[in-house]
Formats: C-alpha cells, structure tokens, sequence
C-alpha cells in the first residue's frame, strides 16, 4: 500500500471488503409467493427488476436468514455475458431497492459488504460502476461467446487509489446529485412511454377516435395492400460493383423511423440489386427473424428517399401499393395485435424464428381513412419526440456523471472537505 495523491491511499479491492456469496437454491422449489430469491437474470438492469419474480417457502426461508439482503445491499454477479455488452450481467453491481429488502441471494451472486473504516457503501457503488472497473473485468473474464465467468479472486485484486473518509462522502455525495437527476428523468420517460402506450392502445384500435372523425375501420392484409420483397443485399464489397450504402438490420431494430444521414454502412452491388432492392419514403421494413419471438417482425419507416441505399438481405422490405400515412404505419406495426400476430407466426425450433414472405403477407390490421391516418399518426409522432428528448436527456447526464466520475475517483479533480470544529 503507497501513499499516493495527498491523503489517498492504493489499495486491492479485497482489501476494503469482504464478502457472502449466494446459496444454489434448487429451481424445482421455487415458488409464485413467499420470500423473493434474487438471480441474475433479475440483475440484467440498472436495479434488480420484477418481471418472472420466483420465491421460496416462508418457513424454509428462515434457515437461509445468512443470505438475507437489505435495502442499498450491494450485489455482484459473476457468471453471465461480457461487461461491454448492453444487458452485461457479469461483474455487474446492482444496489439492492427497498422493494427487495429481505429477499434471499442465489448462486452466482456475491454481496459486497464494505470495511466501514476503509470505505463507504457509496463510494464503492461509484467505484464498481467505473468504466475503469468494468474494463479490468472485460480483460479477465473467461468462458465463450455467451456464457463468461470471473473468479472472486480477479475481482478482488482490482487495484483503485481511495480518498479519506470524508472526502469519500463528499465525492458520493455529488454523484449522487447526479444520479437523483438521471433518476428522476427516468421516472418521468417511463411515464411518457406508459403514455404513449396508452394512447396507441386506444387510437389504433378506435376504441377512441379523435374529434371529428366517424365511420367503419377497414380490416385489410399487407398482402393485399402492397408488396412484400426480402432478397437484398449482402455485406460485401466486390470489384466492378456500384458503391452503395447499407440499410442493416440494427437499423431497423433500433428505430421508429430511419433517415438518409444516419445510414454509414457502405458496400458494393450489381445494378439489378441497386435497383430491386432501392429505399422510399414510405417503406416499412420488418425484421424477419430473431433468437426470440418477440425480436421478430420488429418494424421500422423510411422517412425520406434514400438514393444509393439499398436494403439488406437480413431484412424484409413492405412497400404499401395505396397511400398510408408515414406516422400512421409506423405506429400501426408496434400494436399488441400486430405483435401477436408475428409472435404466433414465428417458426424456429429455439434458437432461431423466422417469419416467411407468406406470413407477412398474411398480416391484417385495421385502418381508417388517410385524414383520420393523419390525425392519429400525428398525435402518436409528438408522443415518440417526447420520449426521444427524455432517452437523449438521460444519455447526456449519464455521460456527463461519467466523465465526472473520471475525474473525482481517480483524484484528478479534488473535492474542499469541510473539517469538524474542535
């Protein structure tokens, strides 16, 4: 242990912790009510979550109370996917919430429980959630491309310079300024997409029409209103070929509408591809395939005409033979009806779903006339541009607490520490 900047001190992070593992309750015994077990796949998060919860018996939850959590607990995971992978699981410390308190801890879990003396439970949630942490984790990790581990041992050898005490609380305390901001902006998406939601269920449905407009919805299939096309382009690049750029799966799962300039991916093809395979306004793309059901049929609007783009072979293109309105197709494809629609199409066999041509084609929805298209398309667009102001919200503060963070954990900016009067 060398002494470092002023009153900061080296130290191995087993140095200022110590530990409980998790007990291997069996699954067969799990339960719908009773006491909570926590997993790791209630740890995919930023908090543990409560979806597909499983509990143990009261009564033989009291022999386990050594494996009880309390509230700001922190938990450590060390089996799952890699730490650079957005739902990483391994080395991921989550803070136990109240609504969690008294739940009991599985396998492959550790609590982290801090030295009192050495450092604060703040300071090592800040310290775990470091994008220094994470990439000492990202080096040492072992096992394939799906399944990786990390032994206690390597976790515990993570070497991290430590401010005093009470430069500790002051540190925590304005992060945890920061995380009060990122928190309540994520309150507030949560209540904008619960909105969204809402509205969709009621205005794609007609269960409530906007003022003015009345009359039957038309039940139709894609089939009969457009074409459904899926042959694209592959990622290659090859001699005596067109340049052109990539319209990729990714870029259809991870948007509601695609635009010209956010398209980068270059590659080459033959004439006839660059012509069967070109992007309109108006084109709605689907994925039609996925590891699971619920990924496939993900739909996705171009926005505007995208010359020199092409569609990817990976993806299915529908291009609607009548007028719809852009906003209005866009939202009419994210319905719980259309989405059960694909997920009782789908054909795999578990480890891949895929949804043919035909199925496509066979899709129906429901829609009105294109003036009540608008309307409606219009009222869901302004509801999408809050909740995309909010997520840009909550990214510009989680990069500015992380650059923060940069600075503060490792010293280069030093926090003024009020000293106790005698």
């Amino acid at each position: 242990m060398n002494e470092c900047r002023t009153g900061w001190e080296k130290h191995d992070l087993g140095e200022v912790v110590t530990h409980k593992k998790g007990f291997a309750f069996k699954s067969e015994k799990y339960l719908q009510s009773g006491v909570r077990i926590i997993r790791i796949s209630d740890t995919t998060r930023d908090s543990i979550h409560n979806e597909h919860p499983v509990f143990w018996a009261e009564n033989e939850a009291e022999n386990f109370k050594e494996y009880r959590l309390n509230e700001n607990d922190i938990v450590l995971s060390t089996v799952g996917s890699r730490p650079h992978l957005p739902q990483s699981m391994v080395g991921k410390a989550i803070r136990v919430p109240r609504d969690a308190a008294g739940s009991l801890l599985n396998q492959n879990l550790v609590k982290l429980i801090p030295k009192a003396s050495k450092i604060t439970n703040q300071y090592l949630y800040e310290i775990l959630k470091n994008r220094r942490f994470i990439s000492y984790l990202s080096a040492l990790v072992r096992g394939n491309a799906n399944q990786v581990s990390i032994s206690l041992s390597d976790i515990f050898s993570f070497r991290f310079v430590l401010p005093p005490l009470p430069e500790q609380k002051k540190i925590a305390q304005i992060l945890s300024t920061w995380d009060q901001a990122i928190t309540a902006t994520e309150r507030l998406l949560e209540n904008s997409q619960q909105r969204k939601k809402g509205l969709m269920q009621q205005l794609l449905t007609g269960k409530k029409r906007l003022p003015g407009f009345e009359g039957e919805w038309e039940e139709i299939t894609l089939g009969s209103v457009g074409k459904i096309s899926s042959a694209g382009v592959d990622k290659k690049i090859v001699d005596g070929e067109q340049s052109v750029r990539l319209l990729n799966y990714l870029d259809v799962f991870r948007r509601e509408f695609i635009f010209d300039h956010e398209l980068t991916h270059t590659v080459t093809a033959p004439e006839r591809k660059i012509t069967n395979c070109d992007v309109r306004k108006g084109d709605i793309f689907f994925t039609p395939s996925s590891e699971t059901r619920d990924e496939a049929g993900i739909p996705a609007v171009a926005a505007e005409d995208m010359p020199g783009v092409v569609y990817s072979y990976h993806i299915v293109r529908f291009r609607p033979s009548r007028p719809l309105d852009l906003n209005f197709s866009t939202y009419a494809f994210q319905t719980d009806e259309f989405r059960r629609q694909t997920y009782r199409l789908c054909d795999g066999s578990g480890q891949r779903y895929v949804l043919s041509q035909d199925d496509f084609r066979g899709i129906r929805i429901t829609i009105p006339n294109l003036d009540e298209q608008r309307a409606i398309g219009q009222v869901l667009k302004v509801a999408s541009d809050e909740i995309s102001v909010l997520q840009y919200r909550i990214s510009f503060l989680k990069e500015e607490k992380k650059a923060l963070m940069q600075q503060l954990l490792t010293g280069k900016r030093r926090v003024q520490v009020e000293t106790e009067a005698a």
